[in-house]
């Protein structure tokens, strides 16, 4: 291919927190260019926003079914390849629903439906199309989680016998969204993020994380999710017990009412064979100690996307090097899109390198059974 991909955007216009960090993301290997978008539930923001960002008013939308509609229409050489979800919650299913049935491929923001229904629609409606679908699940662009995974994968840690994840911020510890504050209202409101807060929002990076390094599979769980904040419609705050197929048990605590804390991902893993340990605030630094509780400090350098945050503000606790992950995933995605444009084929799930449909569903099942067994006599709910 001798061109960028084009992306239209859904969401993610002036004042969004996830659409600049997918922009410069988006852009950052030179393998992808902004073309088309709608960019808000309101058209003359919408249009605000698409001149913002350059684009001629006739490729910027009131709404996504417009784009998707109009693009759809464009000879082959005008035309988006791609569609970019990064609105609320609610939004991402139906979004991504209409842009494959019009012929785009799809990248969404986590979580990537609302409900387990949704989730194995969407699997169904991939499987009709054939097109490519990629979760940004953010975790799974840096190169030391990818390394975490290979060392749990070659035995150097062993049999797993414990996974101990946690995702700790506090910027909910007050009722900001009732104050206004635009990210706060729709988390909080079940008419935007379905049944769970916490658990959908942050939870599921969790989950995703441990899933990622260590390829355990939930059997059960055991969940209690709590809303601290008088008023608030939803939990704020939730620790899971978690039983692994593989026999493997594991606790998990995410919550966005620990004041002190911003965005505090980290994951241990022990096995009868050695340990390791990683964080998101340094995540270049991974720790791997033996079965003598030797540490060995495992590096990488801070980025390999230059250059890609200079007009991105990220909340305290994202580090910059956040764009780099997601750049990665996007060039993975960007690559797989070429690949089957080129050669008319679609490659296999497991050849693209990056989240799907199916981490989507497990993530789905996974927030349902937490708030269900929140809410059950019998605690344990089968995953």
């Amino acid at each position: 291919m001798n061109r960028k991909l084009r992306m239209g955007m859904v969401g993610g216009g002036r004042d969004a927190l996830i659409g600049p960090l997918h922009r410069a993301a988006a852009q950052a290997d030179g393998l992808i260019e902004l073309a088309a978008g709608a960019f808000s539930s309101t058209r003359p923001k919408s249009k605000d926003s698409g001149a913002d960002f350059g684009l001629s008013p006739e490729r910027v939308y009131g709404v996504y079914r417009d784009m998707l509609r109009s693009e759809a229409k464009l000879p082959s050489d005008k035309r988006i390849d791609f569609v970019s979800i990064v609105t609320p919650s609610n939004m991402h299913y139906p979004v991504a629903m209409a842009a494959l049935d019009a012929g785009f491929h799809v990248l969404c923001e986590t979580p990537m439906t609302t409900t387990v229904d949704e989730a194995e629609n969407l699997e169904r409606k991939l499987e009709q199309t054939g097109k490519i679908f990629c979760l940004t699940q953010h975790h799974a662009g840096y190169p030391l989680v990818a390394e975490a995974r290979e060392l749990v994968k070659s035995g150097k840690l062993g049999t797993i016998r414990r996974v101990v994840v946690e995702y700790p911020q506090g910027w909910l510890a007050t009722r900001i969204e009732a104050r206004g504050q635009k990210q706060a209202a729709w988390r909080t409101n079940p008419r935007n993020s379905g049944g769970s807060c916490c658990m959908s929002d942050v939870g599921v990076h969790a989950e995703g994380l441990v899933a990622t390094i260590t390829g355990l599979t939930i059997s059960e769980i055991c969940a209690d999710l709590t809303t601290f904040v008088n008023g608030r419609m939803l939990e704020d705050d939730g620790t899971v017990l978690l039983r692994y197929e593989e026999g493997a048990k594991g606790v998990l605590w995410a919550t966005q009412v620990a004041i002190g804390d911003t965005s505090g991902l980290r994951i241990r893993v022990y096995g009868d064979g050695g340990t390791l340990s990683w964080r998101r605030s340094d995540p270049n630094r991974l720790s791997v100690f033996n079965q003598e509780g030797e540490e060995e400090i495992r590096t990488c350098p801070p980025s390999d996307v230059e250059d890609a945050t200079p007009d991105v503000l990220l909340p305290p606790g994202h580090p910059e090097v956040h764009v780099a992950p997601l750049a990665r995933l996007y060039r993975s995605f960007a690559q797989a899109v070429i690949k089957s444009i080129d050669e008319g084929k679609t490659p296999p799930p497991e050849a693209r390198g990056f989240p799907g449909v199916r981490e989507g569903i497990r993530s789905a099942h996974f927030t349902a059974a937490a708030v269900a067994s929140s809410t059950s006599k019998e605690k344990w709910v089968s995953v």
